[in-house]
């Protein structure tokens, strides 16, 4: 039994809850703080960040890219990296794209100043970052546009983990209401095929302390 260190606001240990969930692989959640993390985890685990994978045989890794390259050699099935050379490399090209660049421009300035900036450094909000961060929301949005217009899923006409990782992040600030759909059809019909999917439904029941999710967000049909 693998067990997943994880905080439910962060996207990268959302795309390893997905992950896990998709290849059927039995696991349990254990909750940790990064900026204030157990004892006992730190113990395993001394930079104290997740997602962090433990297996029963005593086997760990750290960080979300690592944690999907071991999943995907020791899990194959399904692939979600693609069969072929070309796949992989488009797969892995827009992971990337949604780990680092949609992070830094997008949760990074509206989740953090929002709701982790409170807890981590104790100040208020930044109004212009949190502006910007909308603003770059929406370009992001425009670019999953251009990308379902042209392929049945992100990275060509399989389910991929660049669909994973990039509902991953915008379950995010879906879960805040932050994601204005009703200008994004295409995008949304993307987002709702997966939000259906069963590796999906652990994700609509996680309740943040203090933020409770928009009307919408367990809503398959929104």
């Amino acid at each position: 039994m693998h067990t997943l260190y994880h905080y439910p606001l962060c996207p990268l240990c959302r795309k390893v809850r997905l992950l896990l969930a998709e290849k059927l692989i039995d696991f349990v959640e254990r909750e940790e703080t990064p900026w204030d993390a157990h004892q006992d985890f730190l113990e395993i685990n001394p930079t104290g960040e997740v997602p962090y994978l433990e297996e029963s045989s005593g086997t760990c890794i750290g960080g979300s890219w690592a944690i999907a390259e071991y999943l995907e050699e020791t899990s194959p099935d399904p692939p979600l990296l693609g069969k072929t050379l070309q796949e992989s490399g488009e797969v892995r090209r827009l992971v990337e794209w949604f780990d680092i660049k949609f992070y830094s421009e997008v949760y990074q300035r509206v989740v953090y100043e929002k709701v982790l900036k409170r807890f981590r450094e104790a100040r208020g909000p930044d109004s212009n970052a949190i502006r910007q961060g909308k603003r770059d929301l929406e370009t992001h949005l425009l670019y999953i546009t251009w990308l379902t217009d042209r392929r049945n899923w992100l990275a060509g006409d399989f389910f991929s983990l660049a669909d994973v990782a990039a509902a991953a992040h915008l379950s995010v600030l879906d879960y805040l209401g932050e994601v204005s759909w009703e200008k994004f059809p295409e995008a949304q019909d993307w987002y709702a095929r997966i939000k259906s999917r069963p590796s999906f439904r652990p994700l609509l029941k996680d309740r943040i302390a203090a933020f409770s999710p928009a009307s919408h967000y367990t809503n398959l049909d929104f």
